[in-house]
Formats: structure tokens, C-alpha cells, sequence
């Protein structure tokens, strides 16, 4: 995860369709399979009617032995889940999974050819790309050069005589991204988003979540010994006696235990109004005494900030009190491991297979991803614009643009349309919501204006060098913005991205290129595959606006309250009743969905499916009027959307990639992504004839519904 990501989180100012393909720390998506009924018949076709074949849906993937009105995840999916088992190298195996992989083989032809290109310019994009590419690949110089590399870092640490020192450190790993201790970084202002303000929040932790150090259920202590066990075999890589490693080990989980007992939970993150605090920097002096914070501003280049942000204030005062308590020497312990544990995947081998062991035990994954999809992957999400140019030339097109610019306005048309039927929602309170909606920016496939890497050195000397200087690099970029006009072409995800995101402080939903693409577009697909598919996706974010948390920012990006106190209350109620569904599902035994956790995604799913249903309907009014709506593989267009939503998020999981995701992600597992919304949707029980008895039909004074 990259500084600006890691950013965004502490400032909760992004919400994300799903983070797909990220590391082990983020998402995993799980098909297990509830009991199921006899099957509901599917449309017949006529004799006069020969049945149709349709583009964009695969009905062989349904398994008609279960009931669409039971469990329509099992129902629509059920025979892809059977004939995909997850691969080794996979936690979890998706219809995602597929799309990535098509955009791999693209980005892999791309990534090879510029890396055989030795006579690219010095200083372009493609002798940066293609020499960044070209050093990951070359694993025996990295085998040759060792820590040679990581030496003046591990020095610097080595060299730490007092607190100020520390003070300084910690300052150097946030320019290296590895968050010890803190995080501190630029940001807009959530009250002022016409300015860009000094954040700092909580860090320090190496295991995905605060959790992971304080619960004594078994999987938690089995975890625990798995870290220990990675932290003394690193620590002994680094060249430590037996001893002298388990000590190590010891120390770190010590002070990442203290730092973890003071971190918010991640539903607490999730409240922007607790998370704020700003003060002067004389006040945060005083409150963190060995943050030392004047000199840390000054060491990143901030001196002029008069005021920070800070995330959690608790957490803040805790750390300071234990850099003072704890011995200077268990610090840089635990400075040394930060760094090394940051850099593993550019360091020789047996580094890169001690992280993965421990990467098994959280996730489940049998095998490594082969090294050119790694090294893909961190090209990307180095030089994800330089490359995305690439990338966009080769696998995106002005008309696929213009067709979801279409797709995006129909859907904001259905949603102002929905907020002004509502009939729990006041005429006050409504304009506010319209005004928000109609002060969306729109982004699509790529930056209109492009990052400047003029100032960052890549060469083929060293992948673990080049891997430094980017991280160097990529904190100065966000740390000069201080001060500097709003840049609101900036975008918090690249071109090939397979995702999609909500930013509320610039108001905005943005749609990399990469996601413009089966299973969900398909410009040779029917309307209700595209509407079921990116339709379902452009509405959920647009619903993020008005989610949760999104609600509490305003038309430009202000954390405002425009709400009267009586709708508030009426939209709490409401969202309480999708949490209460939420936590009521179960994926594994004795595990259960965090509804408060997972409100917005659930949120933004409700209202995403109920609004590209409406720009559908629309759709199709406009093409056919009074005319039949022609049916294809069988089917209606009303059923196709839906089974266009099902086809997203199949999904295989491991069982450890499951409780991770529960514990540690916002967004629910696939088959409740699938479900839940369904069994709110009296149009869904339409389109399949559900009988109230049905699974997936809950009483109407149970249905929940907001927008």
C-alpha cells in the first residue's frame, strides 16, 4: 500500500468498490454455500420464440439445482464455484480474478517490452518503466547485492545515540512509508477542502489489525506464534545469533502490543468528527512532548504548518509516552525490523519466502504468485501513470469513455429522482442532496493531466534502490502540495486498476480504465448486463456520497452537517436495520459479518443496485416503448441484471482469507454482496416469481431501503 493510500485511510476521506488484488491485508471475497430448496423455473421460450443468445452472461455458470428465490449467489454462480477451485498461489478466486489476470497479460506483454528497450531516452516514462521492470526481474543481482542497498538505512538506525535521534528517524520512515510508530502526511482539510492540511494518525502496527494482538480466540494465538516465529527468522537473516533473534522478536511484538492496546478499532476509525482534532503545532508539543513534532515538520519539509490534524489523540499520547519509557535500544529493534519487514519483497530470496510463510498462515495461499506478477504489481503502484499511459494507449478506447460518461449520467438522473421520492426525507434536506449529487466530478479511464516522475532516478543498478528512491519520491510529491491550490485532477488510483472509488473531500467517483471491461462492461453486451454489471458499480459510488459517512460531507467536500436532526434520525434508523441483517450472516462457523464495520459498502451496495435498476428501467422505456423487451439465453432483462450482479462477486475463498476479511475489511464477503441487497428488493422477487416463503424474500416490515 502506498503512503497516499495509507494517507487516505487515516483521513477516511476514500471509499472503494473492493480493494480485489491487493495484499494480504486487504479484502478476500468467499462463496460458501447455504442450503438450498428445489429450483425455480427460468422463463420458458416459445416455439414462435427461438431462444436467443446473449453476450456478456455465461448461463452455464448457473446451477439449477438450487432455487433463485433460496440463494441466488449458489443459484447464479454455483457451477463456476464448482469448476474454479482457488489456485495455490490465490487466497481467494473471483470472476476479478479473471478480468485481472486479461489485464496482466497486457501489462506483462507491455512491462517486457519496455524492459528489452535498452535505447529508451534517460528520464522518459519508458526508460524509467522499463529499467524499473527490467531490476525487479533480475533476481541474481539482488541475490548478489544482498542488504548492500538497505545498508545506509539499517546505518542511519544503527547510529541513534537519544530520543532526538529517534525523533529524527521516525521522520525518515515516513519518507520510507513504513509508518513506525505514526503516520504523517498532506491532506485536504475535511472542514476546509479548499485547503490542504498536516494530518498525523495512528501506525506502528505490522499484523493487519489492533486485533490481531489483544484476542485470545485460537486463530488469533496461532497467528501470533506464526509473526513470532517470522520475526526471529528475519531477525536471524540479518545476520543475529539464535538468542539474540528470539530477544528481538520478543521486543517487537512487546512494542507493537503497547502501540496496538491504544489504537482505535476500525469502527471507530470510521466516525470523521472523532477522528479530527486539530490543534496548533505548539499544542501537539505539548500534548506528544517526545513526538517531537516541530522538528519532525521541520525534517519532512513542513516547517511553515502552524496547525496538524490529528487522527487519534489518545493513540498519539500513548506512543509519546513510550518512546520515553521504553529503552532507546528496543526502539531501534524495532526501527530495524520496520524497515526490513517494508522492503522484503525487493530483498534476496529467503527474505521473500519468510514473509510469504507468514503471509500463508493469514491468508492460506498454498504457493508464491510467480515474480513477474509481483513485480507487475509493484511496478504499478510505483510508476502507475508513467505506465498507465502506457497502458491506456494500448487497452482503452475513447468510445468505451463515452458509452460509460452515458452510463454515469443516466445514473445520476435515477438517483435525483430517488431522492426526491423519498418519503422519510424532508424538502430541507433534499435540496442539500441534490445540490451534492449535482456537484459530483466525473473521472474516467486515466488523468486528463498526467504525474511529472522528471525527479525521480530509476536505473537497472538495484530494484531494492529503486524501490527507496520511489518511496522518497512519492512522500516529497504529497508533502509539497502544502500550501499549493486544491490539485483536483489527482487520481488515488491508476489506469489499469480493476476498482473504482468515492473521494469525499473532492466530491468526486472515479473509474480507472482498467475496470471498463467484461465482466463488467461489455460493449457487445444487452443493456441489463451493463446496468447489472458497471451500472451496479457507477451507482455504489455514487451512493458512497450519501452513505454513512459520506453523508456527513457536503457539496464541496466539507465535513458539514446538512442534515435536519429529524432525517438524520430516520436515516440512522434505516442504516441500523442493513447493519442488523449484516451481522446476522455467518460465513464460517462462530464468525460473523461486522455490519457496523462493513455499513458503507453495504450501503453503497443497496443504493448502487436499487439506482442502475431505475437507469435500466429508463433504458429500456427509451429503446422499446411499448414494445416487448426481447429476452436472451432464456431470460428477461430483469433477471439478466440481477444475474449481471451475481456474476461480479463469485467467489471461491480460503477460510483464512475469510476471517481476515471479516475482521479487517469494510467490504462483506461475496455471497452477502450478492444476497443481502437482493432479499431487501421486491423487484428481484418479481423478476424470479419468489413466493413469500422464500429464503431470499424477508416480511415487508423487514426490508430495508434508503435510497
Amino acid at each position: 500500500m502506498t503512503n497516499k493510500n495509507q494517507l487516505l485511510l487515516a483521513v477516511g476521506a476514500a471509499a472503494g468498490l473492493t480493494l480485489a488484488g491487493c495484499a494480504a491485508s486487504s479484502t478476500a471475497t468467499t462463496a460458501t454455500p447455504v442450503a438450498a430448496t428445489a429450483a425455480v423455473a427460468t422463463p420458458a421460450t416459445s416455439a414462435e420464440q427461438p431462444m436467443v443468445k446473449g453476450v456478456g452472461l455465461d448461463v452455464s455458470n448457473i446451477d439449477k439445482s438450487v432455487a433463485a428465490c433460496d440463494n441466488f449467489f449458489q443459484y447464479a454462480s454455483g457451477t463456476w464455484l464448482k469448476n474454479n477451485p482457488i489456485p495455490a498461489a490465490e487466497s481467494r478466486w473471483s470472476s476479478w480474478n479473471t478480468l485481472i489476470n486479461q489485464n496482466e497479460t497486457v501489462m506483462r506483454q507491455i512491462l517486457d517490452e519496455s524492459a528489452a528497450n535498452r535505447t529508451a531516452a534517460k528520464g522518459t516514462n519508458l526508460q524509467k518503466v522499463g529499467d524499473f521492470y527490467a531490476s525487479a526481474m533480475d533476481s541474481s543481482a539482488i541475490e548478489k547485492a544482498g542488504l548492500k542497498y538497505l545498508k545506509p538505512e539499517l546505518d542511519r538506525i544503527a547510529g541513534i545515540k537519544d530520543l532526538k535521534g529517534l525523533q529524527a528517524s521516525l521522520a525518515r520512515q515516513q519518507m520510507l512509508s513504513t509508518r513506525s510508530v505514526l503516520g504523517v502526511g498532506v491532506g485536504q482539510d475535511r472542514k476546509k477542502s479548499t485547503e490542504y492540511a498536516v494530518y498525523m494518525s495512528q501506525g506502528g502496527l505490522s499484523l493487519p489489525d489492533r486485533d490481531y494482538y489483544l484476542k485470545e480466540d485460537a486463530r488469533s494465538k496461532q497467528i501470533r506464534t506464526a509473526y513470532m516465529a517470522y520475526l526471529t527468522n528475519m531477525f536471524r537473516e540479518l545476520g543475529d545469533a539464535e538468542a539474540t533473534a528470539t530477544k528481538n522478536a520478543n521486543t517487537v511484538m512487546r512494542l507493537e502490543t503497547r502501540l496496538a492496546k491504544a489504537s482505535k478499532d476500525r469502527v471507530a476509525l470510521r466516525d470523521p468528527y472523532a477522528n479530527y482534532n486539530k490543534m496548533t503545532v505548539a499544542e501537539a508539543n505539548k500534548q506528544f512532548p517526545n513526538l517531537g513534532v516541530t522538528g519532525m515538520l521541520q525534517q519532512l519539509g513542513l516547517s511553515s504548518a502552524k496547525e496538524v490534524i490529528v487522527g487519534q489523540p489518545d493513540f498519539l499520547k500513548e506512543a509519546s509516552a513510550a518512546l520515553k519509557a521504553e529503552p532507546l535500544t528496543d526502539w531501534k529493534t524495532y526501527l530495524r525490523w520496520h524497515v526490513v519487514n517494508s522492503m522484503a519483497s525487493a530483498l534476496p530470496q529467503d527474505y521473500v519466502n519468510e514473509s510469504f510463510r507468514f503471509n500463508q498462515v493469514l491468508t492460506g495461499a498454498k504457493q508464491q504468485q510467480p515474480r513477474w506478477k509481483r513485480m507487475l504489481r509493484s511496478t504499478d503502484g510505483t510508476l502507475g501513470e508513467a505506465f498507465g499511459q502506457l497502458y491506456v494507449d494500448k487497452a482503452f478506447t475513447p468510445e468505451t469513455k463515452q458509452k460509460a460518461l452515458e452510463m454515469v449520467g443516466n445514473i445520476k438522473v435515477a438517483m435525483a429522482e430517488h431522492i426526491q421520492q423519498l418519503d422519510w426525507m424532508s424538502e430541507v434536506t433534499k435540496t442539500e442532496a441534490l445540490k451534492k449529487l449535482n456537484a459530483f466530478t466525473v473521472k474516467i479511464g486515466y488523468p486528463d493531466k498526467w504525474k511529472d516522475y522528471s525527479a525521480l532516478t530509476i536505473s537497472r543498478e538495484s530494484y531494492l534502490q529503486n524501490v527507496v528512491n520511489a518511496r522518497l519520491w512519492e512522500y516529497k510529491d504529497n508533502i509539497q502540495k502544502y500550501g499549493k491550490p486544491i490539485d483536483r485532477g489527482e487520481w488515488g488510483m491508476t489506469p489499469p486498476t480493476v476498482n473504482a472509488y468515492y473521494n469525499s473531500s473532492l466530491n468526486e467517483i472515479v473509474f480507472p480504465a482498467g475496470i471498463m471491461q467484461p465482466p463488467f462492461f461489455d460493449p457487445k453486451a444487452d443493456d441489463a448486463v451493463n446496468y447489472g454489471g458497471m451500472g451496479a458499480v457507477i451507482g455504489h459510488e455514487i451512493t458512497h456520497g450519501f452513505d454513512d459517512r459520506g453523508r456527513q460531507s457536503d457539496a464541496e467536500g466539507n465535513l458539514r452537517d446538512w442534515w435536519t436532526k429529524e432525517d438524520a434520525d430516520k436515516f440512522t434508523q434505516r442504516a441500523d436495520m442493513v447493519g442488523a441483517q449484516y451481522s446476522a450472516f455467518s460465513p464460517l462457523d462462530s464468525v460473523f459479518v461486522n455490519g457496523k464495520l462493513t455499513m458503507g459498502e453495504n450501503l453503497a451496495d443497496f443504493g448502487g443496485l436499487a439506482l442502475a435498476y431505475s437507469a435500466l428501467e429508463k433504458q429500456l422505456e427509451k429503446k422499446y416503448g411499448a414494445n416487448p423487451r426481447p429476452n436472451y439465453d432464456g431470460f428477461t432483462p430483469q433477471q439478466r441484471f440481477f444475474l449481471s450482479w451475481a456474476q461480479i462477486w463469485r467467489t471461491n475463498a480460503r477460510p483464512e482469507y475469510l476471517r481476515q476479511q471479516v475482521l479487517t475489511d469494510s467490504h462483506s464477503p461475496a455471497q452477502y454482496r450478492t444476497n443481502g441487497p437482493l432479499m431487501n428488493m421486491p423487484q428481484f422477487y418479481e423478476a424470479f416469481g419468489c413466493k413469500e416463503d422464500a429464503k431470499m424474500v424477508r416480511a415487508a416490515n423487514q426490508r430495508a431501503k434508503i435510497w
